[in-house]
């Protein structure tokens, strides 16, 4: 395989798990569901993401803490994403942090990327009060700021981690909804549409079904990284939301990620009952 083959394979994994952003005009919204789903501090999942028999590299996410400001619950999560060492020609990390508000839309985000000549990041500061947003994009060590700007953020808007958070609340709602993104400095609509039925979701971890819910979407456009057409998820039907397996088509065939291993007390996967 190439490098350019290889990167675009993994690259998968910061894209499946922020709902493959469908670069659409922004149009209105409107997110309207209850959920009793809840997140649990200290939560680690961690995920393997492969391609055919070739297993790529893993992507790991946490849930570090939660504060209560005036009275209003924020999450802080993480994710880590790195490629497997001996793979030629790809040396992939990633580290993606968000801050959740308590509609699980994004209060903040930083990316860092590490590449071999230097780190870079990229800063997102939301006030939805003021209805602006805070850019700073530069490089680590020595530091460097690149960009330093404001923009404007006229409605809540998802970033490439929080979009899971808020997908995992979604899931099971039965409803299709249009979701504000902001990435890579540029507004776009997430579409997601969430199913209720359960079905049983095979994973190499678990030595039974689990039982899940579905979510689905299509790109109906090749993205940078060469992303198109369908994507799916499941999440196992329970309060906790855990994702369980998704799946993507890129231009030369379909990647999975499936859940590797987690740590959250009192939890594991619901057994699918077929009856």
């Amino acid at each position: 395989m190439t490098k350019r083959i290889l990167i675009l394979l993994f690259l998968t994994l910061s894209i499946l798990f922020t709902a493959a952003f469908i670069k659409l005009p922004i149009k209105s919204y409107e997110v309207n569901f209850a959920s009793s789903k809840q997140l649990e501090v200290g939560e680690e999942l961690t995920y393997v993401v492969s391609f055919a028999f070739i297993k790529l590299g893993e992507i790991k996410i946490y849930v570090k803490n939660k504060k209560i400001i005036n009275g209003k619950t924020f999450y802080s999560t993480i994710a880590y994403m790195d490629s497997y060492s001996g793979l030629p020609f790809v040396n992939l990390h990633m580290i993606y942090e968000s801050t959740l508000n308590p509609d699980y839309y994004s209060a903040y985000f930083r990316g860092i990327v590490k590449k071999e000549e230097y780190t870079t990041f990229t800063e997102y500061k939301f006030n939805y009060e003021l209805k602006a947003v805070k850019i700073k994009k530069g490089k680590l060590q020595p530091y460097q700021l690149w960009t330093d700007s404001t923009g404007i953020a006229d409605k809540e808007y998802e970033d490439g981690l929080s979009i899971l958070y808020f997908a995992r609340i979604f899931s099971g709602s039965g409803k299709t909804i249009s979701v504000p993104c902001f990435v890579n400095e540029q507004k776009t609509i997430t579409t997601i549409s969430s199913y209720t039925q359960v079905s049983g979701v095979s994973i190499d971890a678990v030595n039974y079904d689990i039982a899940c819910v579905r979510l689905d979407g299509t790109m109906n456009f090749i993205s940078v990284f060469g992303l198109t057409g369908h994507f799916e998820g499941w999440f196992s039907n329970d309060e906790a939301s855990v994702p369980i397996l998704a799946k993507m088509k890129v231009i030369i065939g379909n990647v999975r990620i499936e859940l590797k291993s987690w740590k959250r007390p009192g939890w594991t996967p619901p057994r699918y009952d077929k009856s």
